[in-house]
């Protein structure tokens, strides 16, 4: 399985118990759709490779217990110590209305309700405090954020965002 077509689910950031058990810290909203998986790709090297899942379960807030089939030790459960976790894309759970994953808009237009289209969306910048879309218009990258106060609409029909931009941003871009 290649990375590209899977999401990033969560990391893998201490052992539970001695007997191989691990606690993965999740990156989502919502952990509990995560309790009955029945696998997993762990990330070694640069490989995906698919575990299976004897049993999990949610452990406090944004952690899930893991008990895979093929880690029964410590030592097992050392050997995959800081791992990234990744699901395929088509697990996503598929979103409505504005939210959006950050890799289904990419290539999308933006339309900002005061200069009208406003360039493509070439990436997502999710490094910083606030993400950021990146966005082309001819030769000339944007940054544009990312918040509900300024996402008015997503019409996945069309590729587009519809965007209502602080006065000024666009600005500092185009002129």
């Amino acid at each position: 399985m290649d990375k590209s077509a899977c999401f990033y689910l969560g990391k893998i950031v201490s052992k539970y118990s001695f007997r191989g058990e691990v606690l993965v810290k999740l990156d989502t909203d919502d952990p509990e759709i995560y309790e009955n998986m029945e696998s997993v790709f762990v990330s070694l090297g640069n490989n995906l490779v698919p575990f299976f899942i004897e049993r999990c379960r949610l452990h406090k807030s944004n952690l899930l217990r893991i008990d895979f089939e093929e880690v029964k030790t410590e030592s097992d459960a050392d050997r995959i110590m800081g791992s990234e976790l990744y699901l395929p894309l088509t697990l996503l759970p598929k979103l409505t209305g504005n939210k959006f994953y950050f890799h289904e808009v990419i290539g999308f237009t933006i339309i900002d309700a005061h200069h009208g289209d406003i360039g493509i969306i070439t990436s997502v910048n999710d490094a910083t405090s606030q993400a950021l879309f990146e966005v082309l218009k001819e030769d000339k990258q944007l940054l544009v954020p990312i918040n509900d106060q300024i996402i008015t609409k997503v019409d996945r029909e069309a590729k587009r965002v519809y965007v209502t931009t602080p006065e000024g941003l666009v600005d500092l871009y185009i002129n």
